[in-house]
């Protein structure tokens, strides 16, 4: 996938994460993943991402792109994503979400240990 549309979601998820907390995250991607389903089959198909891109400002994304990643989050090997597939996905595309996310659980561990000896 290009690098300009990756960035996107590296300075987009960790605001929501921000903005949201967890629960809202979640449930933000849960709204994204319906509007990029092909509501017949309940999963992201090429086709819907490319007939929904502009939703989400990826309307300039190559065909190769797009195909790029739905293959890329497919974990079932079924050519389409489902909504855990999409989510993880989404997470996997913002290293900076993951790295934030890593230095809370480091901070609540601390401060489990912390608290009680």
């Amino acid at each position: 996938m290009a690098t300009t549309n990756q960035s996107q979601f590296e300075d987009h998820l960790p605001l929501m994460a921000d903005k949201l907390g967890g629960d809202g995250l979640i449930e933000e991607l849960c709204n994204g993943f319906r509007l990029l389903m092909d509501a017949d089959k309940g999963v992201i198909t090429f086709d819907s991402l490319k007939r929904n891109s502009s939703v989400l400002g990826l309307e300039n994304m190559s065909d190769e792109d797009l195909f790029g990643m739905v293959r890329e989050g497919d974990m079932d090997g079924d050519g389409a994503l489902n909504q855990m597939e999409f989510c993880v996905l989404m997470f996997r595309l913002s290293p900076n979400l993951m790295e934030q996310s890593e230095f809370l659980l480091q901070e609540a561990l601390e401060q489990e240990f912390d608290c009680g000896f």
